[in-house]
């Protein structure tokens, strides 16, 4: 048990690293929108191209991994993804490079969060893996608030460039910790059923529930995640303070915010091998879905009160996140999980990838709109397009426990 600890360890502080490249963009958005002259809605689709890569990579890597060996498919897109950030900081001048350099950054990550995920759901059984999932998740939401501090730190005192490239140092030391995470790594091989993945997956109406559950999760993190340094930059702004120091702050915030998550998963992933999986889920989802409907508002209010609400915010949002994917893995059977888990990250981040899109529309048809004097409606309608995801959550989780399946997950518990 010891020596399955330490290399969980190690693999979430390669995963920390490789992170930094994760939010970055997001930490310096209010920034280029005014260097390249980019409205909300391009501002937010230059995130949403990350994810499409993401997409492109990630169903079909995941897919991959079930055939072939994880750690070329792994190591080969930490190095992707990193020289890719790298080539952002060198050569990104307007929205169209932009565009081109971020969509090679997420073809890159695709290689590295759900093949990591099937190697730590290997290593551990199902009475243990929904906290070893929690852990393994804490580290990449970790990471991505890491991404927005450091970015949004280390541009305060030399440039966006600059920190685009610091980020990209620390993937190429995530890569380095990788080797060690594979030392002596053996694939695991397993037999593939009569069913196939049409039968193993796609008519897996339990799995199936679990992904649909999964897209609208992703569809409120990531309209949260990608919005919301900018969110505290206006807020910020409208409180007297300079752009450019607001900008620094405003990723601080939202980097402790998204970082509180790295409790949460942790937390919520052990409490799920305790009360069940589709009852964690729905609770945390409720919880959240509250909060997006009620936290752009405060935009109008004190910046510490939308901090410290933020950060209740911030934990339950990405709570579920490691029980969705404990609970696949235990819905399907091993020799298809990869394939499971690619057709987990195609719908899931095909949502993830346009939210950040429709959340910035909403910002630009509502800009200006003040429904009362002095009170701002545009982000308060901008987060509620997240919300709307997180309500469907509940529901697919209902759906599934209904399913005689479900007693698969968490020893039975469902």
């Amino acid at each position: 048990m010891i020596a399955k600890t330490r290399w969980l360890l190690v693999l979430c502080l390669a995963q920390l690293f490789i992170m930094l490249v994760f939010l970055n963009y997001s930490a310096i958005l209010p920034l280029l929108k005014q260097e390249w002259g980019m409205n909300n809605t391009r501002a937010g689709s230059v995130f949403s191209i990350y994810q499409l890569g993401y997409i492109a990579s990630g169903a079909v890597l995941s897919t991959l991994s079930d055939r072939f060996n994880t750690k070329r498919i792994f190591i080969f897109s930490v190095l992707w993804s990193g020289t890719a950030n790298l080539l952002f900081a060198l050569y990104a001048h307007d929205y169209f490079s932009a565009m081109v350099l971020r969509g090679l950054t997420g073809l890159g990550m695709g290689g590295t969060y759900m093949p990591g995920l099937k190697l730590v759901a290997e290593k551990f059984h199902t009475g243990e893996r929904g906290k070893a999932v929690g852990i393994y998740v804490a580290s990449l939401v970790l990471g991505a608030s890491l991404s927005l501090a450091l970015t949004g730190a280390v541009t305060s005192i030399a440039g966006w460039r600059w920190a685009f490239i610091i980020c990209s140092m620390g993937v190429y030391a995530g890569a380095v910790l990788s080797l060690v995470v594979f030392k002596g790594y053996e694939p695991v091989v397993h037999h593939r059923s009569q069913g196939g993945f049409r039968g193993e997956v796609l008519k897996n109406k339990p799995a199936f529930l679990m992904i649909l559950g999964y897209g609208s999760h992703m569809w409120e993190m990531y309209g949260m995640r990608s919005w919301l340094a900018p969110f505290f930059t206006a807020l910020l702004i409208g409180h007297g303070i300079s752009k450019g120091i607001a900008t620094g702050w405003a990723a601080t915030a939202a980097g402790i915010i998204i970082g509180i998550g790295t409790f949460a998963t942790a937390i919520t992933g052990t409490l799920s091998d305790m009360l069940g999986r589709t009852k964690t889920i729905a609770i945390a989802m409720c919880g959240s879905a509250m909060f997006s409907f009620i936290f752009g508002w405060m935009v109008n209010v004190n910046p510490y009160l939308t901090f410290a609400v933020g950060l209740v915010y911030g934990y339950l949002i990405v709570a579920e996140s490691p029980v969705f994917s404990a609970g696949l893995t235990e819905l399907v059977a091993p020799g298809y999980m990869g394939a499971a888990m690619g057709l987990q990250s195609l719908i899931g981040y095909s949502l993830g990838m346009i939210s950040p899109t429709v959340f910035g529309w909403a910002l630009d048809i509502c800009n200006g709109w003040q429904p009362w004097p002095g009170v701002s409606a545009e982000w308060g309608i901008a987060f509620a397009t997240a919300g709307l995801g997180a309500i469907a959550g509940p529901l697919f989780m209902y759906l599934l426990r209904r399913c005689p399946e479900s007693e698969r997950m968490a020893g039975g518990k469902r």
